[in-house]
């Protein structure tokens, strides 16, 4: 089992900071596991709340989309990027402030084309802070 970084995760997926949240991914059989740690110092917590910040649900769905980003590698390193084209069922059921670490662990439930679906949870100290269907499409790079 390989653990990929953030400068192994750049080789295939376009996002850069302040917008790469996958501090670390790997592939567990046909499941991605990912994880990435809260500093604080976040662009997205800076007004999300003065004195009480958490991190917005839209960047933990963005976070689990980054995160099955490895199910795709390959379809990817051919030079395309990943795009949303939904979510489903998103439930938010606690917080995840600064100096949390969330991981996110998620599969492929179904392929049309370069269209995926994946169901994933963000998880922090083993509980469930988000879940939800989220599928993206793969769109040919104009950079590449």
């Amino acid at each position: 089992m390989e653990i990929l970084n953030r400068d192994q995760i750049k080789t295939f997926l376009p996002h850069r900071e302040p917008m790469l949240l996958v501090d670390d991914v790997t592939k567990e059989g046909d499941e991605a596991v990912a994880h990435y740690h809260v500093r604080g110092d976040e662009f997205f917590l800076q007004g999300h709340f003065p004195g009480n910040p958490i991190v917005p649900g839209v960047i933990l769905c963005e976070i689990m989309g980054q995160s099955m980003c490895i199910l795709v590698r390959d379809e990817l390193a051919a030079g395309r990027i990943p795009l949303y084209s939904g979510i489903k069922e998103a439930r938010f059921r606690q917080p995840v402030k600064p100096g949390d670490t969330i991981e996110i662990r998620g599969h492929i439930t179904e392929r049309r084309s370069l269209i995926f679906y994946a169901e994933a949870e963000a998880k922090v100290n083993g509980k469930t802070a988000v879940k939800g269907v989220l599928s993206f499409a793969l769109i040919d790079n104009p950079n590449k």
